[in-house]
């Protein structure tokens, strides 16, 4: 079953690019990795604390196996919310009826 990881956490504004240009290891990584479909963590063009966290993977144990390995960030903030979740999806399609069109 495929597992998405998404949502924003929010960190100071003035630390928001810091804090994703820290991540860039652990995406480079993760889309290197076994099982994954797609990663991303970038800020997000309207809210100046927000970063959005995006992830996709074929299944829950390739998203598990990646965690057990991955590289810490090279930088930390605080987080002052996370409204990060982790869905297990049991279809996925185009986002649109294109047969409408």
């Amino acid at each position: 079953m495929r597992v998405i990881v998404a949502g924003p956490v929010y960190v100071d504004p003035a630390e928001r690019d810091r804090f994703v240009e820290g991540h860039r290891a652990l995406v480079e990584g993760a889309r290197k990795a076994p099982g994954c479909l797609d990663m991303s963590i970038s800020p997000d063009p309207v809210e100046a604390g927000r970063v959005n966290v995006f992830e996709c993977w074929e299944s829950k144990e390739a998203l598990e196996a990646w965690r057990a390995r991955a590289p810490r960030p090279s930088t930390e903030a605080a987080i002052g919310e996370d409204r990060v979740s982790k869905h297990d999806i049991a279809r996925s399609g185009p986002p649109f009826d294109c047969a409408s069109r």
